[in-house]
């Protein structure tokens, strides 16, 4: 009896480690912290509004997929300036839900962790301390998430993810 409890033990403790996956975990809300103030640009012609609750920085990176680049303003945020210390990297980013692609990092970033209810074309966020998430559609969502920058103008950006998963290179511009 002891060794099959310990086995569904082992499983379900297996099964919780599995974030960022179909069935994402309940996420776990990280204390509230401060959060930046101001406005995030708005992407060109999309037809999406983006959230207004924290300040573009001045570090642009380009989001590079096969031939086609996008830039993306990063935050002015802990979690973000850690991200921009990353690039060059290229990473094999898995599909999700038919309105994501995620990548699971090597190390873990600060957390400032919200539920952003309306997630945008575009938005970069951090799911956990590890997961790296680009949206390509708009929806609403009760997960909490890190906000990282979004992407200018992302017109075009869910045609060139495509449905599977894609390599992305992300870089530092200029």
């Amino acid at each position: 009896m002891k060794t099959v409890l310990a086995g569904l033990l082992a499983a379900a403790i297996m099964l919780s480690f599995s974030g960022c996956s179909r069935t994402k975990p309940a996420a776990v809300k990280v204390p509230d912290r401060e959060t930046a103030s101001g406005t995030v640009p708005e992407p060109a012609e999309s037809g999406d509004n983006p959230p207004a609750e924290e300040e573009a920085g001045e570090t642009v990176i380009a989001l590079t997929v096969g031939e086609q680049s996008f830039s993306a303003a990063l935050l002015d945020n802990e979690t973000a300036k850690e991200f921009a210390a990353m690039p060059p990297i290229t990473l094999n980013m898995s599909e999700l839900n038919g309105n994501e692609k995620y990548f699971y990092m090597d190390n873990r970033l600060s957390t400032q962790s919200e539920q952003p209810g309306q997630i945008h074309t575009g938005d970069l966020m951090l799911y956990g301390d590890s997961c790296l998430v680009l949206f390509y559609d708009t929806f609403s969502s009760g997960y909490s998430y890190t906000r990282l920058g979004r992407v200018d103008d992302p017109s075009g950006l869910a045609e060139t993810l495509g449905t599977g998963n894609v390599t992305v290179t992300f870089s530092l511009e200029g």
